[in-house]
């Protein structure tokens, strides 16, 4: 998005709603990874670097002094600002992804082991009963 100019730096409305966009997007960035995040440190910090960009763009402080020298500052901070939640949902996307098929082949491993362990159950029982009916 391009900003227009004004005497004293940006055009506060169009950064304002930029960054509302941003916030809106970062939102939705950081509910992805609770929906798919489980435990441990690495999401934690997911979590924690998601509420820190939410609460840098909360404050929304004015303009540094030297915005007006580079007007395609904020820009290029908006840009880096989306270029590392985007990475971040690709890492959170490839982690659950693992998760997923980790916890999918560990569920496949549990079944074969259960049939396994019914089925020399089932023959341990015929053979019983196989041996009581012979001693009668």
């Amino acid at each position: 998005m391009r900003f227009s100019v004004v005497e004293s730096g940006y055009d506060r409305r169009q950064v304002d709603s930029c960054l509302d966009e941003v916030e809106l997007q970062l939102g939705r960035l950081a509910a992805r990874v609770e929906g798919v995040a489980g435990t441990g440190r690495e999401w934690d910090q997911i979590r924690l670097d998601a509420r820190h960009l939410g609460e840098f763009l909360g404050r929304r402080a004015a303009p540094a002094p030297d915005a007006t020298a580079d007007p395609n500052a904020a820009e290029r901070e908006i840009a880096d600002l989306l270029a590392r939640a985007r990475a971040e949902l690709a890492a959170a996307r490839d982690e659950a992804r693992r998760v997923r098929e980790e916890a999918y082949a560990e569920a496949l491993r549990a079944r074969r082991e259960f049939e396994a362990a019914l089925l020399a159950r089932r023959r341990h029982e015929a053979r019983v009963d196989d041996l009581l009916s012979g001693a009668r």
